[in-house]
Order: structure tokens, then C-alpha cells, then sequence
């Protein structure tokens, strides 16, 4: 099996989509998981903006083809907020603004083009404190994402949920931390069980079993391999904690009877586990085996691409380009044996496995918003 890696352009949110096509080029990637975040959202970590999603037309639509055509790569889209919790103003908000992502990737060539839609669904706790809330919280989702994945499927789309339980979107006096429905497998094949459609799937990322202590081969064991669409390379280093355990989260108590205690407590709402977000083969080790996850997956059959999230401490978190790049490249220098045939050359993707996106779309459809979809 001889997978693509491609890069989420999250890390390149100051460059402009010309720019990251280039910087792709660089790396020696083969595809674009293109971030298109709504530009008034409430989200400031790990967004970007790289299409505009408010004046794409057909004609935009041909435009972006023929311009990854002629770069060598393929694409997709995604942006990732709370669809069913949260700020009711913003909940719809991100709900349309998902729709518009659909029609985009429809004008695109949709799944004829392998350009599928990422997005997270997001969490509502006011239902998740009841009794039964998780329970709630699935019958949430098939109300909001029936209509959603229904619209996808007419229009030959598939939208992909990502796994991060997102244990930072709330204050660190919250007891929880798991603010994203299909955090966990479990999770992901109930929703299945409830919209049977094949038109929607998953993009895993396995650095988030990683620090709940789960072993991403077996979650990869037990995945429906017609719904993984994508993998997100991104790595943990797990830290022990003698404190607070490694099972719960941190909790935030009063800081100044912390230090008379000699306890520490959470400093924001992301310090509530104990990892550091990696690269795999970027400065530090991390606490999965990458050979032995691949190896399931190519034992499975998964042909999809491997995508670099960048969000390694040692590389986007420098805010410096040149580390963000060595990053990127370090990685695909990483799996590449792992992925790629030996060529003279070294470890290569075969340049003839890139196949052309069409310009499939016959007619432009306007922009819809979920009342339309009622």
C-alpha cells in the first residue's frame, strides 16, 4: 500500500493559499487538507482561513482545481467548531457555515474527487449534566447532522468527524473535559448506528487515544474501515502525573491554597492532561509506535492520506517558519520509509499515482442554511 501525506494548512495561518501551495511543493507532500474556519468565530487555536467560503462560485471552483491540478495536489476541506452546543448564535453560525463547506466541495467533484468536508460535532452540556446526558447529547446530533448529512449525500459529499475530545473548550473549572461527541469509538459507531448514510466518516487521530491511555491499533482493530477516510500525524509524549493521576483531568482549585498545599492546579484551560503535542521524528520521542499503527492500517487496507497536523510544541509552537518547515519535512522523512517504495532516489511516492481532479460540477447551487433544510 503506497499512501499519500498530506499537510492541514492550520499551521499556515498567515500565509495565504498561493503561499501554502508552495510550501507543500517544499515539503514534498501530495495533497492539502485546506482549512476554512469562519473568520468571525469564537476559535483562536490551530484556525485558519485559506478559501473564501462566502464568494465561491463555479467558476471559483474550476479556478482551485486547475490550480492544485498544475501544483501536483490533491484536496480536501475542513474547519472544526461546536455544531451542537455552546453559544445557540454560534451553534447555527457553525452549522451553516458547515454547509457551505459541503457546497463547495460539491462544486469541487465532491467524493468523484476524494474532497471530503472535515468538522467536529461539538458537545451540549447543558444536556450532557442530565441524567442520561451522553445519551442526550447522540440524539442531539441526529437532529442537528440528519439534515446536514442528508444534504451531503444528495450532493455526492462525505463529511468526516475528527476524533480530539477538545479538552480545552471549556474553563478549567469544569470537572470534564470531553467536549466533542465522537472523541471516542464508541461514540463515532452509535452515530453511524444513527444516520446509516455512507456519506459521512471519520478522520482519526491517534496522539488523542494516545493520552486517554488507549492504544490506537486496537481502536484501528475494532473501526469500520469504510467510514476512516483520513489519518491526522500528529504524536503524544505522555507525561506521569503523581499528583492528579492520569485518568481525570487536572482540577482548578484556589491557587494560593495550591501552593500551601504543594499541589499543582490547572494554569489555563488547555493544562488539564499530561502530554506534549509532537511530530513523530521531530526533537523528542513520543508514546506510540508508529510502525505497528501503520502496519494494522496497511493490514486493513487503508489507502487514504496520511496528514501532518501541526501542532508540535518544538515546531508550530515556536511561531518561527523555518522550525514549522523542519517540522513537515522531518515527518514525511519519518513515515516515508514506511509508506513509500524504494526508489533510486531513496524512499519516494510515485509520481504517477497522483490522479487529476475533474471538473465535475455541471451547474452552480446557491448558498443554503439549515432552515432551508427543514
Amino acid at each position: 500500500m503506497t499512501n499519500p501525506i498530506w499537510i492541514m494548512t492550520s499551521a499556515f495561518d498567515q500565509l495565504s493559499l498561493e503561499e501554502v501551495i508552495e510550501k507543500a511543493k517544499e515539503t514534498g507532500v501530495q495533497g492539502l487538507d485546506v482549512c476554512v474556519f469562519r473568520r468571525d468565530g469564537t476559535r483562536d487555536d490551530f484556525v485558519a482561513t485559506h478559501m473564501d467560503y462566502d464568494n465561491f462560485s463555479l467558476d471559483t471552483a474550476k479556478a482551485t482545481l486547475s490550480q492544485f491540478n498544475t501544483a501536483g495536489l490533491s484536496l480536501s476541506l475542513g474547519a472544526f467548531d461546536n455544531l451542537i452546543g455552546g453559544d445557540p448564535g454560534q451553534r447555527i453560525k457553525n452549522q451553516n457555515h458547515l454547509l457551505k463547506l459541503i457546497r463547495m466541495a460539491h462544486l469541487m467533484g465532491g467524493d468523484a474527487n476524494d474532497i471530503k468536508v472535515g468538522t467536529f460535532v461539538g458537545y451540549n452540556h447543558e444536556l450532557g449534566n442530565q441524567e442520561n446526558g451522553f445519551e442526550k447529547n447522540l440524539e442531539e446530533y441526529a437532529k442537528v447532522f440528519g439534515p446536514i448529512i442528508k444534504y451531503a449525500e444528495d450532493l455526492g459529499v462525505t463529511v468526516l468527524y475528527e476524533n480530539c475530545p477538545m479538552e480545552g473548550w471549556r474553563s478549567a473549572g469544569h470537572t470534564g473535559t470531553f467536549n466533542n461527541l465522537p472523541g471516542v469509538l464508541a461514540a463515532r459507531k452509535l452515530m453511524y448506528a444513527m444516520i446509516p448514510s455512507k456519506s459521512h466518516g471519520e478522520i482519526y487521530d491517534p496522539s488523542h487515544d494516545v493520552w486517554q491511555h488507549t492504544d490506537p491499533v486496537e481502536v484501528i482493530k475494532h473501526t469500520d474501515m469504510d467510514r476512516l477516510k483520513r489519518i491526522h500525524v500528529k504524536s503524544t509524549r505522555n507525561n506521569s502525573d503523581p499528583y492528579w493521576g492520569n485518568m481525570y483531568p487536572t482540577q482548578w482549585v484556589d491557587k494560593d491554597l495550591a501552593q500551601k498545599a504543594g499541589v499543582p492546579t490547572a494554569q489555563n484551560e488547555w493544562d488539564r492532561h499530561h502530554y506534549e503535542a509532537t511530530l513523530p521524528g521531530f526533537g523528542v520521542g513520543d508514546s506510540m509506535d508508529w510502525r505497528k499503527f501503520i502496519n494494522i492500517l496497511q493490514e486493513k487496507g487503508f489507502s487514504g492520506p496520511f496528514e501532518i497536523e501541526n501542532e508540535a510544541g518544538l515546531s508550530k509552537g515556536t511561531g518561527n517558519m523555518a522550525a514549522i518547515m523542519q517540522g513537515y519535512k522531518a515527518t514525511v522523512l519519518n513515515l516515508s520509509p514506511i509508506l513509500w517504495p524504494l526508489t533510486e532516489e531513496g524512499y519516494h511516492y510515485p509520481k504517477a499515482n497522483f490522479k487529476e481532479m475533474k471538473a465535475v460540477a455541471a451547474k452552480d447551487i446557491p448558498i443554503v442554511t439549515m432552515g432551508d433544510l427543514k
